[in-house]
């Protein structure tokens, strides 16, 4: 906290001017839809709060900043970590590491916002005029001048019938006085008679008049043009309060016609951002309470890969064009410069060779049991014919390629098992295999991929790859982390060919753990491939004409998260039929013009 410098007297310091320091600290801001939360470093100074990307780039300037003056701040109804800030269309999505970080944010920014600007207690300290007290409070109250004048008359009145009660007063006490002595006297004079036997009067009545000195009927009359004025005045009153709760009442009607129009604006507005087909913050994302429906949520997506076909397409379009552009004949460049070929990497010509027979006595490392295990479950299973008692059931048929799906879900997550079959002319299975899992040449086949790096080598035929999926909004971006082997396995009958094996499956690692960036995904997949060959003729040599690969691909993924199934399935009935082909038509075309690799 830097230290905080005001000019002034001491009399007009206020001491909890503190609270104006600047304070900072990392919270997650919602960004868009394309990168979701990130950390970002927040500063509150006075009532202003800014954001930077980070604590190193202050120097640099503020990102964004907005006034607390006139902000709300809400805590998120079931996120416990997030809380969001609003300014009339400016809105800030924040999130705390935890629920105890995010209550100290929103005590700490409340009291920041009550502290600081007009309308604040400490603010009014500070302006000492009535002009002041006034304006600061012009836009939060309908009282002006003019309604503290109309006052004046009530408070008259009510004066005037403190008066009449005190003469009221002091009136019933001469009378009650003069009554007490008319009634001694008459005592007096009872008694006398009796005791004189006489009719004589001691006393005349001037005589009682001078002894008390009142004026019997000059008190009356007083006395009731006192209790006159009390009931006009008291009429007067309730004229005037009458007349103010009528005024009153129409400034109630107003304030509720006034909130019933803003309701009724809001709601509108509601309904017509309901209607967009996009959205950009974080409650219309997927989630555990997600406001977009199953519906808008599967349009989203479907749009979304949409783009990311025709992205992709372009781009392999332009790829087609260079490549054929470079493979064109010398004499094409004859006048412009040497002929140029298009040619392989020496690091990945080299490691397609390398592979030889792989067994499992020398590819032991820490997931060795595991490996083994996964391998075995798979030769057993996954060879497994459709039909049956699996249940199975048939999604796609294209040609030789068929997908099937069995429905299972856990929790609300689906967790459907996914097989495809295929047959490819002119490629081997130890082909196949070897571009689906050496990464250097992923990227040339994988489109959904952001980035992945292999984050250890247990082997040589086996690694630890983590990688991030492309997100596809309004789905949660997504990662995993796998150890992905692949394997030789010989046939035990010599009438049965080899088969080839590429097993991934989910692990842990402490370098890598799951962040609140991406959802975590768990995968269980297998690539198992068979050459089957045609004998040629005669003499002749193998080729590729004459060789067929029989694939077999199973997919256990649980996509963890919130995404509605029916849009799961959807997009896994689009996409794997998809991947399949646009992978084996990969294979095809690196291995044409090839040394047969079996």
């Amino acid at each position: 906290m830097s230290d905080f410098s005001s000019s002034g007297s001491d009399e007009d310091l206020d001491p909890e001017l503190e609270l104006l320091d600047e304070l900072g600290g990392k919270l997650s801001k919602w960004t868009n839809y394309i990168h979701g939360w990130q950390d970002r470093w927040i500063v509150l100074k006075g009532n202003i709060l800014s954001y930077y990307r980070s604590a190193d780039e202050k120097e640099y300037g503020c990102r964004g900043s907005i006034c607390l003056s006139k902000a709300v701040i809400t805590p998120h109804e079931f996120d416990e970590c997030r809380f969001d800030i609003s300014v009339n269309d400016s809105i800030w999505y924040l999130r705390a590491e935890n629920p105890l970080l995010r209550q100290q944010w929103i005590d700490t920014i409340e009291l920041h916002k009550a502290e600081s600007g007009y309308g604040s207690e400490s603010s009014l300290r500070r302006h000492g005029s009535l002009l002041s007290l006034t304006s600061a409070a012009s836009g939060l109250s309908t009282t002006s001048a003019s309604s503290f004048k109309k006052g004046y008359s009530l408070q008259e009145k009510l004066a005037e019938m403190e008066t009449f009660r005190d003469i009221l007063c002091r009136q019933v006490d001469t009378l009650q006085k003069y009554f007490d002595n008319c009634a001694d006297i008459d005592n007096g004079n009872y008694l006398l008679n009796n005791n004189n036997s006489s009719k004589e009067k001691l006393f005349s009545v001037d005589s009682l008049k001078g002894s008390l000195g009142i004026d019997f009927k000059g008190e009356a009359i007083t006395f009731k043009a006192t209790t006159a004025g009390i009931l006009s005045t008291l009429s007067h009153c309730i004229d005037i309060l009458v007349k103010r709760e009528e005024s009153w009442q129409r400034r109630l009607d107003k304030e509720i016609e006034r909130r019933r129009r803003a309701e009724d604006a809001y709601k509108a507005a509601l309904t017509e951002l309901k209607k967009k087909p996009h959205y950009g913050g974080p409650d219309y994302e997927e989630g555990p309470n997600s406001l977009i429906n199953e519906e808008e949520f599967f349009d989203a997506v479907e749009a979304a890969l949409d783009k990311h076909d025709q992205i992709e397409e372009q781009s392999h379009a332009e790829r087609s064009r260079a490549s054929r552009q470079i493979s064109l004949p010398p004499d094409t460049y004859s006048s412009i410069s040497p002929p140029k070929y298009l040619t392989k990497p020496h690091s990945q010509t080299s490691s397609l060779s390398s592979i030889d027979l792989i067994s499992a006595s020398d590819d032991v490392h820490r997931f060795s049991a595991q490996v083994e295990e996964m391998v075995q479950s798979h030769m057993t299973y996954s060879l497994q014919d459709v039909g049956g008692d699996a249940n199975w059931q048939l999604l796609v048929e294209e040609g030789d390629m068929k997908v099937y799906r069995r429905e299972v879900e856990e929790n609300g997550i689906v967790l459907d098992p996914l097989k495809a079959t295929h047959a490819v002319k002119g490629v081997t299975g130890h082909e196949v295999c070897h571009y689906f899992w050496d990464t250097a040449f992923r990227n040339d086949w994988e489109t959904t991929i952001e980035s992945f790096q292999v984050v250890e080598t247990l082997s040589d035929k086996a690694v630890i790859i983590h990688q991030t999926h492309k997100r596809v909004w309004p789905a949660s971006q997504r990662d995993v982390l796998y150890v992905s082997v692949i394997r030789k396995i010989l046939s035990t009958n010599e009438n049965d060919p080899d088969t080839w094996l590429v097993c991934n499956f989910s692990v842990d690692h402490d370098s890598y753990p799951p962040s609140a960036r991406c959802i975590r995904a768990k995968i269980n997949v297998a690539m198992i491939c068979q050459t089957l060959i045609s004998p040629p003729e005669g003499d002749k040599e193998i080729t590729r004409d004459n060789i067929l690969c029989k694939i077999t691909y199973v997919a256990n993924v649980n996509p963890g998260g919130w995404a509605p199934a029916s849009v799961l399935r959807a997009i896994a009935k689009r996409e794997y039929p998809k991947f399949l082909k646009r992978f084996t038509s990969y294979v095809q075309e690196k291995s044409s013009g090839e040394a047969i690799l079996f």
